[in-house]
């Protein structure tokens, strides 16, 4: 079975830095697309950043372009999302997702997931 796990969240002043983690496992090859999204309350999911695991090719989501960087360890099975300039708006639940199947398109996953999901991570940025 597949897992993912998020870490790394937390309370940060605006215009900080947070580091978000995501360890996944039972993933059969390197060819799945991963992904970092965010629900903010009484919001929708948004899609933030995706990459290809195997390629390294990455996705982001206009308005994330600049502060968020994603990468990925294939030796560590790690994922990360690293945050600066953050702003109160980006408070939000963060979950990591792995996606399903190798057929999903980069951009097509990042937008309309079909993916397993991790329990996610909160994010806080207070003014």
């Amino acid at each position: 079975a597949v897992q993912v796990v998020e870490s790394g969240g937390g309370l940060v002043q605006a215009g900080g830095s947070l580091r978000l983690s995501c360890t996944a496992s039972g993933l059969t090859s390197d060819n799945y697309a991963m992904g970092w999204f965010r629900q903010a309350p009484g919001k929708e999911r948004e899609g933030v950043s995706c990459i290809v695991r195997s390629t390294g090719a990455t996705y982001y989501v206009d308005s994330m372009r600049g502060r968020f960087t994603i990468s990925r360890d294939n030796a560590k099975n790690t994922l990360y999302l690293q945050m600066n300039s953050l702003k109160p708006e980006d408070t939000a639940m963060y979950y990591c997702a792995a996606a399903r199947s190798t057929t999903q398109l980069l951009e097509t996953f990042c937008k309309r997931p079909s993916a397993y999901w991790g329990q996610g991570t909160q994010v806080t940025v207070s003014s």
